[in-house]
């Protein structure tokens, strides 16, 4: 233990945000996007130009791909084109973030449990977290459909504490997004802003007011109580 951290007392649950936390889904998002501008004749951007934006789903990416905002009378055939794209590669460039592979299996071998709470549609969350190996042991996936509200609202982590019969305050929330913050505090947990993320990257982390921010998925282990 880093005399420099101060751990959370208690904790019995870890959630955490999915993409820009525990994946990397920009390529498969950024290639989805960039499908609808090679298709329209557009020149490719390279992924450099939407990684910034793939915390924003389909409004992030398909504002740089073409420019348009949800104003735009076509927008919702365009997202559905989008999605479309997206949930055909969703699977072929995303990994794993450095070092989470093995903070999931050192929070596995301390005994506590683990899940996703995210704001991906159940559409495209569950069958990716059932095919990557990262996920066997997570205890549960809740996702932007789950309940009826998404984060920033605080429902779906309070369904996610619910699902795994554990107080609130005892589950940790870690996440690349202020919506995750504001959501976590609002469901009464301790927050970690996860400032590897893709929003996280902007520096601005400090402003969240997170319990604690972590610039690698291992730092986690200096917050926990491990045996």
């Amino acid at each position: 233990m880093n005399p420099n951290y101060t751990q959370f007392e208690g904790i019995e649950a870890v959630l955490f945000d999915l993409d820009g936390t525990l994946i990397d889904s920009a390529p498969d998002l950024g290639a989805a996007a960039d499908k609808m501008r090679t298709d329209r004749g557009l020149s490719s951007f390279p992924l450099v130009h939407y990684r910034h934006m793939a915390g924003s789903g389909a409004r992030g990416m398909i504002g740089i791909a073409l420019g348009l905002t949800p104003e735009h009378p076509e927008f919702a055939e365009l997202r559905e084109e989008f999605l479309l794209n997206y949930e055909s590669c969703m699977t072929e460039r995303t990994y794993a973030f450095d070092g989470v592979a093995e903070l999931i299996s050192k929070i596995d071998q301390a005994g506590l449990r683990w899940g996703v709470v995210t704001n991906k549609a159940e559409r495209f969350a569950l069958p990716l977290t059932r095919v990557m190996p990262l996920f066997a042991t997570a205890a549960t996936v809740v996702c932007g459909d789950t309940t009826p509200y998404p984060k920033p609202h605080p429902a779906p982590l309070l369904e996610a504490a619910r699902q795994l019969k554990i107080q609130p305050e005892r589950c940790l929330y870690v996440g690349d997004d202020e919506r995750d913050i504001v959501a976590g505090r609002a469901a009464g947990m301790p927050t970690v802003a996860a400032a590897y993320g893709y929003l996280g990257a902007s520096g601005e982390t400090e402003a969240w007011n997170a319990h604690a921010t972590i610039r690698s998925a291992n730092e986690l282990l200096n917050y926990l109580r491990m045996p």
